[in-house]
């Protein structure tokens, strides 16, 4: 069975992840996956963010969940563009989550960033996710 939003799927796997208090949480990996695991590292929002080897049938992608005295560092990770209906947006109307205290994930012509870096190099894009 095909899943219609991985994407989707990923951040609801985070979501639960941290809710069950878990360590970690495992997943199917993509480019894509991997790409806003890694901007949410990069963000502090995760801990780390690690691949099977590509010689196994299917990549699955783990993602350590972080904590900060026994509290989630997400408070809320939201999926902003969806298969039904894309959200885009040009680098001038990407809008501020949280008045700047939080990020929204964007995917441009030359890669995964977040609101900030995409409106310091003037590029636009679909906006995947807000987290804060």
């Amino acid at each position: 069975m095909s899943m219609t939003d991985p994407i989707s799927d990923m951040l609801t796997r985070i979501r639960n992840g941290q809710k069950a208090k878990k360590v970690s949480v495992s997943m199917p990996a993509s480019r894509l996956k991997m790409s806003i695991a890694r901007v949410l590292a990069d963000e502090g929002y995760v801990m780390d963010v690690s691949t099977t080897d590509e010689a196994e049938p299917k990549r699955t992608m783990t993602v350590t969940l972080k904590y900060h005295q026994g509290v989630p560092v997400i408070e809320r990770i939201d999926r902003a563009s969806r298969p039904g209906l894309r959200l885009y947006a040009g680098s001038a109307d990407i809008p501020k989550v949280q008045a700047g205290l939080g990020v929204a994930i964007v995917s441009t012509s030359n890669g995964v960033m977040t609101d900030r870096q995409a409106r310091a190099q003037g590029h636009g894009g679909e906006i995947l996710c807000f987290v804060s």
